[in-house]
Formats: C-alpha cells, structure tokens, sequence
C-alpha cells in the first residue's frame, strides 16, 4: 500500500509540474516551449503588417454608422494595411448598432501623410462632426497631404465641410447628397464616384464596392479580385428596392418624411459649412 501511494504521489507531482510547464513554459525552459504549430505561424503571418503597408487613417465618430467603417476596413485589413482608428481621444465612441469603437490613435497622434484619409458617415455624429473646428481642422490639414481622401454615406458631407470636395465630383447618401452643391461639390448619382484622388461612396453598403475598388487602384486588380472571392462578395438582395428609383415615388415619400428632422438639421449645418467655406 506504502508503494503505491508513493507511486501514486510521484505521478500526482509530475502531471501537476507538466501543467505548470504548460501554463508557464518559461520554467520549463526553452528546450521544453511549445513549440508553434502552422496555425499559430499562419495567425502570426497574418497579424504582421509590413513596414512599407499603406496607411490608412480612418476616423471613427460618435453616433457613426459601424458598417459604414467596416465594410471597407475589412477589405484593407486583408490588404494587411497599417490602419489607424482616429478620434480625439481613446475613449470608446458610440455606433448606430450599440458596438463602440476606440481609437487606436489620437488627431495628433495620427500619420501626418497618410496613404488613405477615410470618413464614415451616420447623420447625427455627421451634424456634430461638421461643426466641431477640431475636426473640420484635423481633416483639412491632413486631407491636404493623404494620398488618397475618402469617405462613405455622410461622410461626405463631412470632407465637404472641412472644403476637401470643391469643385470636385462626389456622391453620399441619397438622403442628403443634394446638399453636396452647398460645400462646392458636384453631385453624381453613381455607388462610388472618382474626381482624382477623391473617391466618395454612396450609404453604408456601398463602403464595400468603394473598398475594392480602392483596392485595385492602390495595389491591382488580381489582388482586388482576391479580397472579393475571399469576403465572398458576391450580392444577390431579396428586393430590388435599395436605390430611390428602385423604392419608387411613394417609398421614398414616406421615408423622407420619416427622416425629414435629421436631413434638415444637416441642411442647416451644411448651409453653416457653406458660408463659412464661401460656397454659397
């Protein structure tokens, strides 16, 4: 009995040690590290970012849209690019969908040329956005030196404000891309419209089509190609009802009314933005 309750200690003291190695390999000593399966290297690979990946500030709000974000953040997170989640502080910022988001970098703590300058939208934090000077200010300076200025839905109204679309053809959401005129842009009815290297795309959804095609621009196509097949982008909507002239005349009649309260406090701010910016 002595002997197998020894036996029995001895084996309780080495599963307990092998554990202890487990936990903390350290006191295992290298020899005994686990040693990293193809998983852990294929995670690692994928969580490094190259020295030469371009940048891509993009400014998160309260009150934002978080597909607006999303869509194309995910398109660039698998381009491996070095992104930045830009606010004036790092505490977390309230989403349309209750999901907050934190800042990974400070206005001034953001690259000062960054490759992709980009803005969601979200109509209240929009309102807000286009009268904080802190923002329209951060944004004019760096818009005037990124690659790149961009933005999805409202977020146009946004760069419109801090005079990054003058003169220059945009869309946004179809709820206020008619006051795109008042901050000097040219309204075009299009998902995703280019005017050099402003690239502006319609609401929420559209982020994604804006994405790849950044994609391609900033890298090629093939590599595009491969981020779509790998998002499985491949949409099939069970209405035909996402445009204004899809909806038809009475769907839009009802939903404007819905939302005419927002869509004329953002005329009130775009009319602000456009005196100030001498636009109107």
């Amino acid at each position: 009995m002595k002997d197998f309750l020894d036996r029995r200690s001895v084996l309780a003291l080495g599963t307990g040690l092998s554990a202890a190695a487990a936990t903390f390999p350290v006191l295992a000593g290298s020899a005994n590290a686990p040693k990293e399966t193809s998983q852990d290297s294929h995670q690692r690979m994928m969580r490094t970012i190259a020295a030469d990946a371009p940048v891509v500030s993009m400014m998160i709000y309260p009150k934002m849209v978080a597909l607006d974000l999303i869509g194309p953040m995910t398109v660039f997170s698998i381009m491996r690019c070095n992104i930045e989640l830009v606010w004036k502080g790092r505490s977390p910022v309230s989403t349309d969908v209750g999901i907050p988001f934190s800042a990974t970098h400070t206005f001034e703590e953001a690259s000062r040329t960054p490759d992709i300058l980009f803005v969601p939208g979200g109509i209240l934090g929009t309102i807000d956005c286009m009268n904080d000077t802190q923002v329209i200010d951060y944004l004019a300076e760096r818009g005037e030196r990124a690659g790149w200025v961009t933005s999805v839905c409202t977020g146009s109204l946004v760069l419109g404000g801090a005079g990054l679309l003058e003169g220059r053809n945009a869309t946004s959401h179809w709820g206020v891309a008619n006051l795109l005129p008042m901050l000097g842009a040219h309204h075009v009815d299009e998902r995703v419209v280019q005017d050099g290297n402003r690239i502006t795309g319609g609401g929420v959804t559209a982020g994604i089509d804006f994405g790849l095609r950044l994609a391609a621009m900033i890298k090629d196509e093939e590599t595009a190609r491969r981020v779509q097949l790998i998002m499985e982008y491949a949409p099939e909507p069970p209405f035909e009802n996402g445009t204004p002239a899809q909806a038809g005349a009475a769907r839009m009649e009802t939903m404007l009314a819905r939302r005419s309260t927002m869509d004329a406090m953002a005329k009130v701010a775009a009319q602000k933005a456009g005196k100030r910016l001498g636009t109107l």
